[in-house]
C-alpha cells in the first residue's frame, strides 16, 4: 500500500508541474512582452516560473513537507552567486520558494525538453554545456550581463548530484564569477530532498526538507588568486550548515513554505 500511495502521489504532482507548465508558458510570454522595455533582468517573469514549475508542485505534493530558515537579502534586487549543496532534482523546487529571483545556471539539455525548456529560456536562465569550454565562458558571460541587471545567479558548485550523500568538491567557476563581478557570495544548504525524488526513476518518496539562507561572503578586494580559499571557505560553510540540518533535533521546526 505504502509503495502504491507513492506511485499515486508522484502521478498526480508530475501531472501538476506538466499542467502548470502549460498554463505557466504563455503567461510568461505575455509578461515578458509586458515588461521587456524596463525589466532587462526579466526578474517578474521568472519569478513567474518559479512560481509555476517550484512552488506550486511541492506544495501539492502530500508527500512532501519544505521548510526555509535563515535571513533572505534585505533587498531582493541585490545580486549575489548564490551556491548550494545539491542533493537531488528536488532541490530546484525547494530552492525555488525563497523569496527573490535567481537565475539558474543549468544543463544546456534541459532547455531543449520541450515546454519547460521554453519557459527556462524566458526566465532568463543560462545553459551550459559540461566538459565544453567555449560554453562555459559563454555561460559566464551571461552571467555577468544578469548580475550587471541586478539579478543575483544561482550555482550548484558541485556540478552534479552527490551519488553518495557526501558534498563533492567544489568547482571554481561561480567563485571566479563572484570575484570578478565584484559580488558577493550567498551560500545556501540542503539538506532532506535526497529521499524526495531519488537519482534514477520517477517514483518520489516522503520528504522532510530544509533549505537554510546563509550569511553573506563578502569578496571585496578579492582577486582570481584568492578563489581557492574563497571557494574551500564556503564549501565548508555549507557543509557544517547542511550537518547541522541533517542531524536529530528536538527544537521547533522552521516555518512551512508559505
Amino acid at each position: 500500500m505504502r509503495r502504491l500511495w507513492m506511485a499515486i502521489a508522484s502521478v498526480w504532482t508530475w501531472l501538476i508541474l506538466a499542467l502548470s507548465a502549460v498554463i505557466g508558458l504563455p503567461l510568461m510570454a505575455l509578461v515578458w512582452l509586458v515588461t521587456r522595455p524596463f525589466d532587462r533582468g526579466r526578474y517578474a517573469v521568472g519569478r513567474i516560473f518559479r512560481w509555476m514549475v517550484g512552488i506550486l508542485p511541492a506544495r501539492l505534493n502530500p508527500l512532501w513537507h519544505f521548510t526555509w530558515s535563515g535571513t533572505p537579502p534585505a533587498d531582493p534586487r541585490r545580486p549575489y552567486v548564490v551556491v548550494s549543496n545539491h542533493e537531488s532534482f528536488a532541490d530546484i523546487l525547494l530552492i525555488s520558494h525563497l523569496p527573490w529571483e535567481m537565475k539558474w545556471l543549468s544543463k544546456a539539455e534541459l532547455f531543449r525538453v520541450p515546454v519547460i525548456g521554453w519557459m527556462m529560456q524566458l526566465a532568463g536562465d543560462v545553459p551550459v554545456k559540461r566538459g565544453f569550454g567555449p560554453s562555459a565562458i559563454e555561460a559566464m558571460r551571461i552571467c555577468r550581463q544578469r548580475l550587471e541587471d541586478r539579478v543575483s545567479v544561482m550555482v550548484f558548485p558541485e556540478g552534479t548530484r552527490s551519488p553518495r550523500g557526501d558534498l563533492l568538491p567544489f568547482k571554481d567557476g561561480a567563485f571566479r564569477l563572484a570575484v570578478e563581478a565584484g559580488v558577493p557570495i550567498l551560500p545556501l544548504a540542503v539538506a532532506g530532498t535526497r529521499t524526495a525524488l531519488p537519482k534514477t526513476g520517477f517514483i518520489m518518496r516522503p520528504a522532510r526538507a530544509e533549505v537554510r539562507i546563509l550569511p553573506p561572503v563578502d569578496t571585496t578586494g578579492l582577486t582570481v588568486d584568492d578563489v581557492p580559499r574563497l571557494r574551500d571557505r564556503v564549501r565548508s560553510l555549507i557543509d557544517e550548515a547542511r550537518r547541522e540540518l541533517s542531524a536529530p533535533r528536538s527544537d521547533p521546526q522552521p516555518a512551512a513554505l508559505p
